[in-house]
């Protein structure tokens, strides 16, 4: 695995982790968790670009998103016990389908 594809896995952590620390926020209305939400969007944005730097942009992007949206799944179903329905059992199917081509189609430097 590529230096580019490593730094791509991790702004997709990171982006899981942004993600649920924007409720906390409550509007950002809360000092903490904002200074906290705000510094993980850049290090989201930090990682993204170095990530771009050796995967092209559009590649990058769709698995940075793809493995944002998952992360929201998996995280909604095991924190908040959001329910495993057929239809989002399929959307993340086509998901990690999508990622894996976009990876597998991408020429490597």
């Amino acid at each position: 695995m590529s230096t580019g594809w490593l730094w791509l896995l991790a702004a997709g952590v990171v982006e899981i982790a942004w993600a649920q620390s924007i409720p906390p926020t409550q509007g950002f209305t809360r000092p903490w968790p904002s200074a906290i939400c705000l510094a993980l969007c850049v290090a989201v944005i930090y990682l993204l670009a170095m990530a771009s730097k050796t995967v092209p942009l559009s590649t990058a992007y769709v698995v940075f998103t793809g493995m944002g949206a998952i992360g929201a799944v998996a995280l909604g179903l095991a924190l908040h016990h959001d329910r495993l329905t057929p239809g989002r059992l399929l959307a993340v199917g086509l998901i990690v389908g999508g990622v894996v081509l976009a990876h597998a189609t991408t020429e490597h430097a």
